[in-house]
């Protein structure tokens, strides 16, 4: 689970860099357009300053664009090396590694979750590359299992937003402003008083019940609700919060038969002792690109 952990931090790394270079070369959204008339290349000015688009993507380029190309020529080497063996993977699986990203680490927040399935589709076929030829035994897998089972339950889990604020006064009249149609999240931004979720506004991500370090009775709060719906003023150590339900992600005990194959990766992974990286590619895919030069000196 840590090496786990660890790849599913450095892809999530990865994801927004690579995201970031990709919105501003694109030229899309307010960043990427015109920002002062009759300027078209400045997109700052400080006083009597001004910062050019060129001196902005030049500096964006010399911070993070090795790194970025890097990762999508992984990205594009993978689907390759993929397609050459003949290997895919199953939507299933993608859904089993998402929902157990969601309710283990709080992850896979609205609006990214396409995102995240598309790395966790790289990173599964990435593993698979890696361990097509590993010979690991039917009994061995199920050793592991029977030893780790509880490492594929997934407990049932609540991607919520919280308003909290300091008196039931206060609690009262926010939830009557969202009785009236006020936006949830910008209620959360202007009164909330914790401060982390309210940059935010409100989003907790996801909260799984076994974690009882927010909430001991998060489960009989929320389980009732629908998507959209939030709570009466709820009374905490630091205030009343008040808590709105995004998405609710049932508990699953998976079998052996369904994670057999993650099982066979991870003691093949072990067994080889090398970095999870699609590097070792780059020369049966014969790539050719910006740094190889400089890798040289």
């Amino acid at each position: 689970m840590e090496k786990k952990q660890l790849w599913i931090v450095i892809a999530g790394l990865v994801l927004v860099n690579c995201l970031t270079i990709v919105f501003f070369l694109s030229g899309s959204g307010e960043a990427g357009s015109k920002i002062f008339a009759g300027e078209q290349e400045t997109v700052a000015k400080i006083g009597k300053e001004t910062i050019s688009r060129q001196e902005w993507l030049t500096e964006m380029e010399e911070r993070y664009g090795e790194d970025t190309l890097r990762d999508l020529i992984d990205q594009k080497v993978i689907i390759q090396m993929a397609d050459d063996y003949g290997i895919k993977v199953s939507d299933s699986a993608i859904e089993r590694e998402l929902n157990m990203l969601k309710a283990m680490y709080g992850s896979g927040e609205a609006g990214n979750e396409e995102k995240w399935k598309q790395e966790i589709k790289y990173n599964l076929l990435l593993e698979e590359l890696l361990t097509k030829d590993a010979n690991v035994t039917e009994a061995d897998m199920k050793n592991f299992y029977e030893q780790n089972q509880t490492l594929y339950d997934v407990p049932a889990s609540y991607h919520l937003s919280q308003i909290v604020v300091k008196t039931k006064g206060e609690a009262e009249q926010t939830v009557k402003e969202l009785k009236q149609g006020s936006s949830f999240s910008a209620l959360a931004m202007e009164r909330s008083i914790d401060e982390f979720s309210a940059q935010k506004g409100g989003d907790l991500g996801f909260i799984n019940v076994e974690d009882d370090s927010y909430l001991q009775n998060i489960e009989e709060l929320v389980k009732g609700m629908e998507n959209g719906e939030w709570t009466d003023p709820v009374e905490t150590e630091s205030g009343y919060a008040i808590l709105m339900v995004h998405e609710k992600l049932k508990g699953k005990k998976y079998s052996f038969e369904e994670v057999k194959g993650q099982i066979r990766r991870q003691i093949a992974l072990e067994q080889m002792d090398r970095p999870v990286s699609a590097r070792a590619f780059w020369s049966e895919t014969k790539v050719d690109w910006f740094y190889e030069e400089k890798e040289k000196r």
